[in-house]
């Protein structure tokens, strides 16, 4: 709903998330247990995409998770456990022979996916596991799965610890969490968490590596009942939110000075995103006061069951797309009702997306120009500039700048000499031309008539080329440097470029 009202604006790269993670200490099993049989473990080949050279792949690396079978011959998994996969196996528990798997739908948003193997024998005489309900505090659950230090099943017991939103280190999506403390290891990612003989959650991440024990996370089951919900006609379409960033009212001179009375709580909105369809219903500096008729408190909450309190947007979050959600704001003293399309999913309201998967990265390359729009991908290949990391954390949207287009490097050629040192510059203006995203960059290179291609950045820095060199060279520069094509452009733009032929 914005990046505002997160309780924290701690910045992690992936590189130090945690990784492939929830696990149990291997322990040896206590009879017969009927629930082993649709526990998978999972081999994944994959190859991330490279954000500094976008043309190319990091190179394959090996990966090992967990799952279980589910309803309709699917397995259930973390989306981070496959993640820019290319070659899937499967193994259930207890047996020795590896199958060829392959995803049937992926929702890198709430770090959860399915797989599907081809081979019908693969799921013979083994139950599915069926879906259960949220845990209560201190309930006993048990995690399922296959952690490193051994290749067998491992079957642990722990209990709930904690139940609210959190940031999700696989997308930095801020959904529901629920806290366990099971021992955690390496390995036993999408492994199921199991209350009653049913699923209670997935595995998916901890604290580990950060002097915190015995503290993982489950995706819990109401979030894994609306990706089964979302997923219904065979696609994922995200997790709504309204495009907005707002602020707590703690403070009870802010409060008076919105309007308030006694008694009255609410969030303040700041700010509507470009093509946020509460756009026309909800405006800046509005309270928020209530959502499907729960009272939204001053910190940004509200009680999802008594004595249990989230962040107030979990109503909406457990919608779809295309539905609407109701709410209640104050504006000049007036309070009044109203109904919100929501149209938008999560991350799609940045100025600086957030973690990509299975798509290659956007770019841009002419006359030795690389240009790309800014992504955390791209921030956590390295040590990112400060001013960068600022446009991640704090960058908000507007109706002239939807993204942020950097000049990641140059490379080297006749035709930019004096530039060859020029990196990871924001920036401004294309031959004239403001730039907001992209295409608008393509583009204004593209309809300039002029004797030069000029390039702008934030800080006033130039970079001129003559355009008919440009032209006349960009071919044989591509080839020079091995790339098939001058740009990528995910979405209606499609794949098009300059073939270097």
């Amino acid at each position: 709903m914005g990046t505002r009202l997160a309780p924290s604006r701690s910045f992690r790269l992936p590189a130090l998330l945690a990784l492939v993670l929830i696990a149990a200490v291997p322990g040896a099993l206590a009879g017969p247990n009927p629930l082993t049989a649709s526990v998978v473990k999972i081999y994944t080949v994959f190859n991330r995409h490279n954000t500094i050279e976008p043309w190319q792949r990091h190179g394959q690396q090996l990966r090992q998770g967990s799952g279980c079978i589910v309803d309709g011959r699917r397995i259930l998994t973390n989306a981070h456990v496959i993640s820019d996969q290319t070659f899937i196996q499967v193994r259930r528990g207890g047996e020795a022979r590896r199958y060829t798997a392959r995803v049937h739908v992926v929702a890198h948003e709430c770090d959860l996916a399915l797989l599907t193997v081809d081979d019908e024998s693969f799921f013979s005489g083994v139950p599915p596991l069926q879906l259960g309900e949220l845990p209560e505090l201190q309930d006993k659950v048990t995690v399922y799965g296959f952690p490193e230090g051994g290749d067998k099943l491992s079957v642990t017991d722990g209990a709930v610890a904690r139940i609210e939103h959190g940031r999700y280190d696989h997308s930095r999506a801020y959904l529901l969490t629920c806290q366990i403390d099971a021992p955690i290891n390496i390995g036993n990612s999408g492994g199921p968490v199991i209350k009653g003989g049913n699923i209670a959650g997935v595995a998916f991440q901890s604290l580990a590596g950060q002097g915190i024990e015995s503290t993982g996370y489950m995706v819990p089951a109401p979030v894994v009942r609306r990706f089964f919900k979302d997923i219904a006609d065979g696609r994922y379409d995200g997790t709504p939110e309204l495009g907005i960033s707002m602020q707590k009212l703690e403070n009870p001179d802010m409060r008076r000075a919105c309007g308030m009375t006694t008694g009255q709580t609410g969030v303040l909105v700041n700010a509507i995103y470009p093509d946020s369809s509460a756009r026309g219903i909800i405006a800046s500096q509005d309270v928020l006061l209530t959502i499907d008729g729960q009272p939204i408190e001053n910190d940004g909450t509200i009680e999802f069951r008594p004595g249990e309190r989230t962040f107030f947007g979990y109503p909406m979050q457990l919608k779809l797309l295309s539905e609407t959600i109701d709410m209640e704001l104050l504006r000049d003293g007036v309070r009044r009702g109203v109904r919100i399309p929501l149209t938008r999913a999560i991350d799609s309201s940045r100025l600086v997306p957030n973690l990509h998967y299975d798509i290659p990265p956007e770019y841009y390359l002419i006359g030795g120009l690389l240009f790309e729009p800014l992504t955390l991908d791209y921030l956590a290949e390295y040590a990112p500039p400060a001013e960068l990391l600022h446009l991640y954390l704090n960058g908000e949207p507007t109706e002239t700048r939807r993204r942020v287009i950097v000049l990641t490097k140059v490379l080297a050629d006749e035709l930019n000499i004096g530039y060859h040192d020029f990196q990871d510059a924001v920036i401004r203006r294309v031959n004239g031309q403001n730039i907001s995203t992209l295409p608008d960059l393509i583009a204004a290179f593209k309809n300039n008539t002029g004797t030069y291609h000029v390039v702008e950045d934030i800080r006033g820095y130039r970079l001129v080329l003559d355009r008919e060199k440009v032209a006349a060279q960009n071919a044989a520069l591509l080839r020079r440097y091995d790339i098939a094509k001058d740009r990528h452009l995910n979405g209606p733009a499609g794949d098009i470029g300059l073939m270097n032929r």
